[in-house]
């Protein structure tokens, strides 16, 4: 079969390859993948930002149907319709597997980066006990959504970021920017804003600004943010900033215009080692500030409810979808922001 593989370390080495149909273990499961999302972690893994043991299949935002089960697995079945939850091989006796937290175990391997993932007809998954299974009627397209839509209700709703009545500012208008604003409309913020720059202008925002639930979309370059705020606000700033582009500049703008006591939720990655930090202003007002990575189990069941009951407008997530082989073009589109979100169909 065909698969999308980091080959080695460095910028690019990511080539599609003929490798054997994955074996599976007695206690494992065997993933037909139907389809599967390019995160920006695929990217930053493209870019040699992000850790990842090569040569390794790619992709993790999956949906399929299970294709084989093991001998000792219970509970699922061939033709089984799932997403699954990438916490793959953590040790499960450290205090944080110990406490619940498996997701930032030190020794997970998660599939796309650790162990072989989803940009192939077929996956090897380890872990039965991770996957959630898909409801009728929502389709595989969308239910690849769960992961990063599972991410977004880790960081905005179960860690208490959002309050209903909060004005929400959100930079960074990528799928997960995006969901992040439409997640905290649903959840009772009574304005939100959403802020990119020009280079989001031709696709990103010009989407934003068809979405009833986003009130505000402003090109930083070209719109006031600090006076929309002021003025939004009565001059007290917003209520949350979520960080979802990894940009410092959008740091520095989230210190603007945060309210003293306010809450900032950090999703993006930076792809760097370190970087300028507006560290002073955030103290002076008192922030919350909470760091994210990965998901929890309650996530995703919530985000397949989400999804399955169209609480969110997810359609226009997905504006490039295809084959594997078209993986350079869609790469691309991504990297000079002409895409939103990649799906790749098998």
């Amino acid at each position: 079969m065909q698969a999308l593989v980091k080959t080695m370390k460095g910028t690019g080495c990511v080539e599609l390859r003929d490798v054997p149909v994955p074996s599976i273990g007695e206690s494992e499961v065997l993933i037909d993948v139907k389809a599967c999302g390019i995160c920006g972690t695929d990217l930053h893994i493209y870019h040699d930002e992000f850790p990842y043991y090569p040569p390794v299949i790619l992709g993790h935002e999956f949906s399929g149907t299970i294709a084989a089960v093991g001998g000792k697995v219970r509970g699922w079945a061939v033709g089984d319709r799932v997403v699954g939850e990438p916490h793959t091989m953590a040790c499960g006796i450290c205090p944080l597997c110990r406490t619940g937290n498996r997701q930032v175990c030190p020794h997970k391997r998660s599939p796309g980066w650790g162990i072989d993932g989803a940009f192939a007809p077929l996956m090897r998954w380890p872990e039965p006990a991770l996957l959630h299974r898909i409801p009728e009627g929502l389709d595989f397209t969308t239910a690849a959504l769960t992961e990063p839509l599972a991410n977004v209700v880790t960081d905005v709703l179960l860690t208490q970021a959002v309050m209903a009545g909060d004005v929400v500012a959100v930079a960074g208008p990528g799928p997960i920017g995006i969901m992040s604003a439409l997640v905290a409309k649903a959840a009772g913020a009574s304005r939100v804003i959403i802020v990119g720059t020009s280079d989001d202008e031709a696709m990103r925002l010009s989407l934003c600004r068809s979405l009833s639930a986003i009130d505000h979309v402003v090109n930083v370059q070209k719109d006031d943010l600090v006076t929309l705020v002021h003025d939004t606000t009565s001059g007290r700033g917003v209520d949350l900033f979520i960080e979802a582009s990894g940009a410092r500049a959008a740091m520095q703008t989230g210190a603007q215009i945060i309210r003293k006591l306010g809450t900032v939720t950090a999703i993006g990655l930076t792809g760097k080692t370190n970087i300028e930090f507006p560290y002073d202003a955030f103290m002076m007002k008192s922030v919350r500030y909470l760091f994210n990575i990965s998901t929890r189990y309650e996530s995703w069941d919530r985000a397949i409810r989400i999804l399955a009951s169209g609480l969110i407008p997810v359609d226009g997530l997905v504006t490039h979808r295809g084959p594997l082989d078209q993986w350079q073009s869609f790469f691309d589109a991504l990297l000079s922001r002409k895409a939103l979100k990649g799906m790749f169909l098998f």
